[in-house]
Parts: structure tokens; sequence; C-alpha cells
């Protein structure tokens, strides 16, 4: 399956972070202050003065491989899944094949050879088909908890599961940053452009956006 990012909460916007910003008595949007909105967020972001942004928040549901959910646990703000609904999706045998294995490139040629990508699924299957077995055969042992936790380790490194992840606007900056970049690995650089995508077709930060660069 397909890694997906899907917005669920989009809290704020522009004119509440330029509102934060202002240290006058009065935080009455006038014409001109919404007029001078852009402005002063890339002002503040230029120099450094990135508090404001932690009034707005963004919320994402993200189905990914472990690989990219361990990425996505350096920079989260709430807490992810329970582990009673890790375990439910664990049975549930997703996987995660990834999606330039169509045309594995040799000597500057694209070679269309799906010999690893098929190593990998079967690969895949074998783990989670040992861990039902080990999972059936230990809890009589040794208990259902402690069968289903270390029946896991079968579990391959692109098992895919869930992630509930947000972020205030000052942290989306540094996911995006270190996450959205040609340095970062394939599949979670494809979720933060996913996220970025999201968060900018609800026109709510696009001022935030555009000093940031995006």
């Amino acid at each position: 399956m397909n890694n997906t990012v899907e917005l669920i909460g989009i809290y704020g916007d522009d004119e509440l972070i330029a509102c934060s910003a202002w240290t006058s008595t009065s935080r009455e949007l006038t014409k001109e202050k919404k007029n001078r909105i852009p402005e002063l967020i890339n002002d503040l972001w230029s120099n450094g003065h990135e508090t404001p942004f932690e009034k707005g928040v963004v919320h994402f549901l993200v189905n990914c491989d472990i690989a990219s959910h361990i990425h996505l646990l350096k920079h989260r703000m709430s807490s992810l899944n329970a582990e009673s609904a890790r375990y439910k999706e664990l049975k549930e045998d997703k996987f995660y094949i990834p999606s330039d294995w169509n045309g594995i490139r040799h000597d500057g040629q694209v070679e269309y050879n799906h010999e690893w990508r098929y190593i990998l699924e079967n690969y895949s299957k074998l783990g989670n088909d040992l861990y039902h077995k080990c999972l059936e055969d230990l809890t009589p042992i040794l208990g259902r908890k402690r069968a289903k936790e270390s029946a896991r380790f079968f579990k391959t490194y692109n098992s895919q599961i869930q992630s509930d992840v947000m972020f205030n606007m000052r942290s989306f900056a540094n996911f995006l940053k270190l996450r959205k970049s040609e340095h970062a690995q394939l599949e979670i650089n494809e979720i933060a452009s996913r996220m970025l995508e999201l968060v900018r077709q609800t026109g709510k930060f696009n001022h935030t956006l555009n000093a940031w660069g995006y």
C-alpha cells in the first residue's frame, strides 16, 4: 500500500499569528493592519521572531511505514495511537513497497527489473505469517500481552501503521526544513511535501508559507 496523508484539522490562520505579534493594547484588526499582515509575517520569520507562529496548528492523519513513522515521532507535538490500536494495526498486515522500485537505475538507464520488489514483498509476507504463528504459539505460554510484545519483532521495517500527528506552525516549519529536503529519505520527503500541499490548499497560512520560502 502507498503511504497516505490526510489533513484532519487546522487551527488559526495568518491573522491570528499577526495579532499575537502586535504589542499594542488593541488587537483590533483594522484595514490598515490587515494590509500589513504579509509584510509583518515575513519580517517576523526573517528576523527570528518565531513565537507568534506557535498560535497556528495543523493536524494530520498519516498511514506510513515504520521508518517514516520514526521520523514523525521526532517532531510530534501530540501523542500517537495507543498501544492497543497499534497491535490492531499490526494484525492488518499492511506493508509498503518503495514506489521507485518499479524502475531500478543502472549505469544511467532505468531498467524495469521487479526482482527486488518481489523479494521484499515475499519477505514482508513471511514476517507477517511468522508474527501470527508466533503470537498463536506463545499466548498460552507467556500470556496475550507478552506474546504480542515479542511476536511483533517478526514485523518488517516497512510495516505500515497510522500516526496522528499535530504541529504548531513553528514546529511545522522545522519539520519541513529537515524532511522536505533532497537529503531526506524519499518516503518522509513525500509525506512532508503532501502535508505542505494540503495546508497550502486551505489558504489559511499562505503568507506564513511564503515567508518560509514555499
